[in-house]
């Protein structure tokens, strides 16, 4: 049991704005975004300075109290989800917000990890500039849990996952100490990398508080296209056009089934389909002009869908006339998720495979899974250009969610988890492993990899205070802190 008295020097460390006790007040925080997980917490500690983290993590430290670290709780593997045991404290990021400097000459930005995606977004854009990340969550997820879960996104094609922007990082280690690395360093060899240890490490290994991120120029221009395919397999073979003929415009390729497209327009008000015909597949991309001496995004993918087309590739497309229509595709695929949950329960695996593998995957071990599962629907969507697939099985109709979780969901996800190792791919591609998929981790990985991340995690937080229950699983039980 955690002694009283850490209460009373947590709270005299960071005043009323910064101690939350309130049940009530608490509760919104306690469950993840899915609805699947719901804990328990001592308080919600709010720090407004990084050495007020570090003043936090001394004291939990010294009375080995553990801290659960959470930005937006926009995550998916409720990675940002106390435990029930009502035994640790969690840790908000959110009034570390501020966004302290915009360098336009080398295209850097420096801010803090409770700044919302979006904020972000719209600071940078007024000094000709963008971060290249952005995902349906982006009006909740904060820089700091982007860079904790090492989040992908839909412009992971042109740009990289969250770990290719991060040019520098502030964090606060499991003794309390400052680790400081913002310096935007193109070169430095002293040794290990504490900085890409930290990114996507969930919050077990430090509390990251600042970060430097690269920027990249604002379009100028950009044309999103609609196109209806017969398959995966053919999406991907357009996939391979595009990368061919789009002369390093291609920002985001993007695969979705006409059911994923039919559950977005029934539940999410002001979407429409985009095209009159029906076509089982549908490919959404983006071709983005950033520079004055590339050719018109709208032109290109005028000739290059034309070429498509006659090659078969393509039944049929549409491209955006404007900056509304443009949004309004990004909109559908935006709400994937959201309508998903809508329409019932269903498990949600976030996978990868080799791209050139995805369109195989897809077609073959989808029939599969429905004919193992009778009455189950296989929705798979996502990011084909970099071989990550949002692969959901939904439930028979009229299922109840807590019945069929409690008899389907291990079996399932067991089996879906075992077909992606076949291929030599991954369980998590860019959600992280949170509490979610701590078994599973442990059940499908190889013995180095568990050996590794132990060791790495028992070196610098021995006494497991930092986000216990995510990420790394025990030796003995495949389950810990």
């Amino acid at each position: 049991m955690v002694s009283p008295d850490v209460a009373s020097e947590l709270r005299a460390l960071l005043g009323p704005k910064g101690f939350l006790a309130d049940s009530d007040d608490m509760a919104p925080w306690l469950t993840d975004w899915r609805g699947r997980y719901r804990g328990q917490a001592l308080a919600i500690l709010s720090p407004s300075t990084t050495d007020e983290v570090a003043a936090v993590i001394k004291l939990a430290a010294k009375h080995r109290v553990a801290m659960v670290p959470q930005g937006g709780n926009s995550g998916m593997v409720a990675g940002a989800t106390p435990d029930a045991s009502g035994q640790s404290y969690l840790l908000s990021l959110r009034r570390l917000n501020s966004i302290e400097a915009i360098d336009q000459d080398v295209r850097l930005v420096r801010c803090g990890a409770g700044v919302i995606l979006q904020n972000l977004h719209d600071a940078v854009s007024k000094h000709g500039l963008r971060f290249p990340l952005t995902l349906g969550g982006k009006g909740s997820a904060t820089i700091g849990g982007l860079i904790s879960t090492n989040a992908g996104g839909t412009q992971v094609l042109r740009h990289g996952t969250m770990r290719s922007l991060v040019a520098g990082i502030e964090a606060v280690l499991p003794d309390g100490s400052i680790y400081d690395g913002l310096t935007p360093l193109k070169k430095d060899n002293r040794g290990y990398d504490l900085k890409h240890l930290l990114i996507g490490a969930e919050g077990t290994l430090g509390i990251v508080t600042r970060a430097t991120l690269h920027l990249v120029p604002a379009l100028i221009e950009r044309a999103v296209c609609w196109v209806a395919v017969g398959s995966p397999a053919d999406a991907y073979q357009l996939l391979l056009a595009a990368q061919d003929e789009c002369h390093g415009m291609l920002e985001g390729f993007e695969i979705l089934p006409d059911a994923a497209l039919a559950h977005v327009v029934k539940h999410i008000p002001g979407t429409r389909a985009p095209l009159e015909s029906a076509a089982p597949w549908h490919v959404l991309i983006e071709l983005a002009k950033d520079s004055a001496d590339q050719e018109a995004p709208a032109q290109l993918a005028e000739r290059f869908l034309a070429t498509a087309m006659g090659k078969g590739l393509a039944l049929d497309a549409a491209i955006s006339a404007n900056e509304a229509q443009a949004e309004a595709f990004w909109k559908i695929r935006d709400s994937i998720a959201e309508a998903e949950r809508a329409e019932g329960p269903a498990l949600q695996h976030d996978i990868s495979v080799p791209v050139s593998d995805m369109a195989r995957f897809i077609d073959t071990e989808s029939p599969k899974i429905e004919a193992t599962y009778p009455g189950t629907q296989v929705i798979a969507f996502g990011h084909l250009g970099d071989g990550n697939i949002h692969y959901h099985v939904k439930a028979p109709h009229g299922a109840t969610a807590e019945n069929w979780y409690r008899d389907f969901a291990t079996r399932i996800s067991a089996d879906v988890y075992d077909r992606v190792v076949a291929y030599g791919g991954s369980i998590s591609a860019e959600h992280g492993i949170g509490q979610a998929k701590i078994a599973e981790f442990a059940r499908t990985s190889e013995p180095a990899r568990l050996a590794a991340l132990r060791a790495i995690k028992n070196a610098l937080d021995p006494h497991g205070i930092m986000n216990p229950g995510k990420l790394v699983p025990l030796a003995s039980a495949g389950l810990d802190a």
